[in-house]
């Protein structure tokens, strides 16, 4: 319940000031300003777009399909939000400690598109379908290399936990499992003991370079997964105005929005969960100064989860940053070279890193 309504709070606090940091670094890109006038520097921007948002009144086309459109936004919030439930933000406190963690997390996020579909279905407009449509084909299409990437982190770290794929990427991995260094790779990477150093040599993408590529993969696949440029084809503004939500306005766009900034945390949090430790420090021992115990805590003590949230919280929120980099650098992408780079490219590259990564879970180990 605790992490509920800490995910809750942190998620709407982090939307406010991620659509802010938005405005401001892509201003910094382009050379502009962003907001200056409302607030300090323009900081209250955001929380008067909020409230103007809120103020405006829920408008219903006379022609949509109302048990199809009114709902369509919350059925996206929900689906969305309910990933983060199995997230570990420490050692000890997080969501669900489900052991199919990385099976409920996929699954869950995937229901989005039948949200995405009723709003376009339901908004009984030619412009809310086809930015329903294309939604949905990017989705599909892209949730294909996403999640053999993820199969390459679980064939490897042979568990679908989240939080034990979190403590093998870290020194107190041989704590909890005393066998560990018979049984895993992550304890000798090609051929050198780096648990007991621990920090980013630790990491899925130091310790095994096979899950580099996988890790860029999954980067790409994930701005496709929540509609970011370039990729971001579905809300094309020039030909469908705004996708599947043209229709929305008030608080059901504002969800729809909080949504796609959600979206974009939650994946941030799974690629630093996969790839880059978790909530584990990146700093390393060196012989006698233990800077990875310092700045880690034993788990389940309070400078454990003090630095464990830090940890996740900063890498998590670096990613989102680059996602908005590349949002503002990169031109969008035609429809033809969206799916063009899925299927021809990015899935025969997954399937070939999957039987690699199996490969060197039979050799390596």
């Amino acid at each position: 319940m605790y992490a509920f309504l800490f995910f809750l709070n942190f998620v709407l606090i982090y939307t406010v000031f991620a659509v802010y940091a938005e405005r401001k670094i892509s201003a910094f890109i382009q050379d502009r300003y962003g907001p200056m006038e409302t607030g300090y520097y323009g900081l209250l921007q955001t929380v008067a777009d909020l409230l103007k948002l809120i103020q405006k009144e829920d408008i219903v086309p006379l022609r949509a399909d109302k048990k199809l459109f009114k709902p369509a936004p919350l059925i996206i919030f929900t689906s969305v939000f309910a990933g983060f439930s199995v997230l570990p933000l420490t050692s000890g406190f997080g969501g669900s400690e489900t052991d199919l963690g990385i099976f409920f997390l996929l699954a869950i996020v995937s229901l989005d598109v039948f949200g995405m579909l009723l709003a376009g279905w339901g908004s009984n407009s030619k412009y809310a379908l086809f930015g329903a449509m294309r939604s949905i084909s990017q989705i599909i299409s892209y949730e294909i290399p996403l999640g053999l990437m993820v199969v390459c982190v679980v064939m490897i770290s042979q568990t679908l936990s989240l939080q034990e794929i979190v403590y093998q990427q870290g020194i107190w991995w041989t704590s909890i499992q005393p066998d560990a260094v018979n049984y895993l790779f992550g304890i000798k990477s090609l051929g050198i003991d780096v648990t007991a150093i621990g920090g980013l040599l630790t990491w899925n993408i130091v310790r095994v370079p096979l899950l580099i590529p996988a890790f860029l993969i999954f980067y790409i696949a994930s701005l496709a997964e929540a509609n970011r440029a370039p990729f971001d084809i579905p809300e094309a503004e020039s030909e469908l105005v705004a996708g599947f939500q043209v229709e929305y306005s008030g608080f059901r766009w504002a969800m729809i929005m909080l949504s796609e900034y959600g979206l974009m945390l939650l994946v941030s949090f799974l690629m630093a969960i996969l790839f880059l430790g978790g909530w584990n420090t990146p700093l390393p021992n060196i012989g006698g100064v233990e800077l990875a115990k310092w700045t880690s805590g034993e788990p389940g003590t309070i400078a454990g989860h003090l630095w464990g949230a830090f940890w996740m919280i900063s890498k998590a929120l670096l990613l989102v940053a680059s996602q908005m980099w590349v949002r503002w650098t990169f031109p969008r992408l035609r429809l033809d070279q969206l799916m063009n780079l899925s299927w021809k490219y990015l899935t025969p590259a997954s399937i070939l890193l999957v039987l690699l990564s199996a490969l060197y879970r039979m050799l390596m180990i």
